[in-house]
């Protein structure tokens, strides 16, 4: 393994930290083909415990400000994550990017309830609103043997720090609006978790042929309804 690869980043990371981790169902995880990781997400951890669950890189989509901040930026590059777009180009450039790595079998990672449940700490069983964004990546994307695998991340037992003016965060990235309001962002560390691996949805040719016209709502719906679904009852009821 390459020095500076990210799963080697991530390992050393967890270990640092002090990090105990558990993966449950690790026999549900595609090997050989092109991944779409989806998870909750509530810790800057989320990432590296991901990669370490699947023992494979995960590109990860983050945060526009992440690649505004230098320091912040460097860590998430080495991790192989790519940062976002400002608003008006990000769609667009999202797509682009995450097509590219499924069509040489990489794994993308997402995080479909965005940025809310960083900025405002969630209790660890409660899962947000998802975005629609990996639905339609999973369902456009023109790679074969796809597989859409939602991941429960269960924190046992953790710490919380507030470590930066969520006003600071603005400096980076004035469209955000979670950052235009008092208060301070809260850093999760967590010091014992659970990743618990759900059943993985291959998309399939009737589904990718469905995505058009009056039908494609309903399959973008039932697909955020299942890794939803997954990831919520992995969490309540665990192993």
């Amino acid at each position: 393994m390459p020095v500076h690869s990210p799963l080697l980043i991530s390992q050393q990371l967890l270990a640092a930290l002090g990090t105990r981790s558990f993966t449950h169902h690790s026999d549900r995880i595609p090997h050989e083909s092109a991944v779409v990781v989806v998870s909750n997400h509530r810790s800057f951890m989320d990432a590296p415990l991901l990669m370490s669950a699947l023992n494979r890189p995960i590109r990860f989509a983050c945060h526009h400000y992440m690649g505004q901040v230098p320091l912040l930026r460097d860590f998430v590059l080495r991790l192989g994550c790519f940062p976002l777009d400002a608003p008006e180009h990000r769609q667009q450039s999202f797509f682009h990017q995450a097509v590219q790595l499924l069509q040489t079998q990489q794994v993308v990672g997402i995080f479909p309830e965005g940025t809310e449940p960083m900025v405002h700490l969630t209790p660890p069983r409660q899962v947000g609103e998802f975005h629609r964004g990996f639905a339609h990546l999973a369902l456009r994307a023109p790679v074969r043997d796809l597989a859409v695998l939602p991941v429960a991340i269960a924190s046992q037992h953790e710490t919380t720090n507030f470590p930066v003016p969520l006003k600071f965060l603005s400096l980076f990235d004035p469209s955000e609006p979670l950052f235009d309001q008092a208060g301070w962002h809260p850093m999760v560390m967590y010091q014992r978790v659970d990743l618990l691996v759900g059943k993985p949805l291959w998309i399939t040719d009737a589904q990718r042929q469905s995505y058009q016209g009056r039908q494609a709502k309903s399959v973008v719906a039932d697909l955020m309804s299942y890794c939803q679904s997954e990831i919520t009852d992995l969490l309540q009821y665990g192993c």
